[in-house]
């Protein structure tokens, strides 16, 4: 079996159904057995294509995820979890078809529901703020924990009285053109096969086109 065949299958489940296929529908599809799927499985989130639980069924599989994260993301036919902000306003760029396509929320700090129109054109409206907790050098120490910490807020004083509440340190702040911008691009390809996956701590120059900076994403100030 091939390991990418087996990538792009994945992928395409979670873009054509916002579900992941199960080991013995991928087994029937690519010609294997359920065993050297589940192997595959690992070798892809060895990699880092996937994030899987304890009894190795599919967590993540950036930027789809099959638990609730706290971001719904519904397109003209079908329902998807967002892993977090940064993944959600990813989906439109990567299945351009099913743009524009509303993300939803609650702002981490008063609850306030949010929701969006987020297309492939340019950034949704709006005076609404994300806050990344985890730098990128450590996004995947504990993924899961990550994503949750992907948020979006209703103003940057809510990200200021949830930081107070939390005792947690302040990540990285951006506005909704910027992250916009920044997931815009960076899932490009990962439904075709041959896509090269990238560390934000690695792809310094993307990073700084989209206007990301500091210590924060491993670049200087």
């Amino acid at each position: 079996m091939d390991l990418e065949d087996l990538r792009v299958a994945i992928y395409t489940s979670f873009a054509e159904t916002g579900l992941a296929p199960d080991d013995a529908q991928l087994a029937e599809q690519l010609g294997a057995s359920e065993a050297e799927v589940t192997q595959g499985m690992r070798e892809l989130a060895d990699a880092r294509h996937l994030a899987l639980d304890d009894d190795g069924a599919i967590l993540m599989a950036h930027p789809f995820a099959t638990i609730p994260l706290g971001y719904s993301v519904m397109g003209k036919d079908t329902l998807w979890w967002g892993g977090c902000a940064w993944d959600s306003f990813a989906l439109p760029h990567l299945i351009p078809d099913q743009a524009p396509v509303l993300v939803a929320t609650r702002c981490p700090n008063c609850h306030r529901p949010l929701a969006w129109d987020v297309g492939t054109e340019a950034p949704p409206a709006g005076d609404e703020m994300a806050h990344f907790l985890v730098p990128s050098a450590h996004m995947w120490d504990d993924v899961v924990h990550t994503c949750s910490h992907q948020n979006l807020f209703c103003s940057e004083s809510c990200i200021d009285d949830w930081l107070e509440r939390t005792g947690n340190e302040r990540g990285y702040v951006m506005d909704l053109p910027t992250l916009w911008n920044f997931a815009k691009g960076w899932y490009a390809g990962r439904l075709d096969h041959g896509y090269v996956r990238r560390e934000p701590s690695a792809a310094k120059d993307y990073l700084r086109s989209v206007g990301l900076h500091g210590p924060f994403w491993g670049l200087d100030d």
